[in-house]
């Protein structure tokens, strides 16, 4: 930092003083936790997976249907393939979910780890479940769990710098070749 702009701040702690910290500054992100595209039933937002299984499974990026879960592609992708197992039942938080369920949901994510690898080879995953809005959820009140694939590069210039996220695969594209896999 410049002299002359540390001048600037003077008197104001920590507003543009460089810290070991590195910083990734996303506001767009603001609009989709604040309900950005999530579906409407009249005036009301509804939630949206809750909505998504009264879908056909094309219009709602639903790969898989099982008795207590489904699986959907998520649709603001952090990587092509990165997909969502979702209670039916609105719960927010893993302890409400019955055993069944809990096991289910696991099962489907070890399920659609084979089935990525089978149709995109990713060298890793990242599985992970944001519990309450302070955690992240966008939409924390209805439990969901996130299995990402991953390749070596996946993160590079592009989302980091440039504020752009490459995805080479559109989404129909991608729900019907891991539909017709699973």
């Amino acid at each position: 930092m410049s002299e002359e702009s540390a001048q600037e701040v003077e008197g104001v702690e920590g507003i543009g003083i460089p810290d070991r910290w590195q910083r990734l500054w996303a506001p767009h992100r603001m609009a989709y936790l604040k309900g950005e595209n999530r579906p409407l039933r009249g005036n009301e937002v509804v939630c949206p997976f809750c909505e998504i299984p009264t879908r056909d499974d094309v219009s709602g990026l639903i790969v898989a249907r099982a008795k207590h879960n489904y699986v959907v592609l998520n649709l603001y992708p952090y990587n092509p393939g990165h997909l969502l197992i979702c209670a039916y039942r609105h719960v927010a938080e893993l302890p409400e979910l019955t055993v069944e369920e809990r096991n289910e949901m696991s099962e489907l994510a070890s399920h659609a780890m084979e089935v990525l690898r089978k149709v995109s080879n990713p060298q890793g995953f990242n599985l992970g479940m944001n519990q309450g809005p302070i955690s992240g959820a966008g939409v924390a009140e209805h439990i969901h769990q996130h299995v990402i694939p991953r390749w070596s590069g996946d993160a590079n210039f592009m989302p980091l710098i440039g504020g752009t996220k490459v995805l080479p695969r559109l989404l129909d594209e991608v729900r019907a070749e891991l539909a017709a896999a699973w």
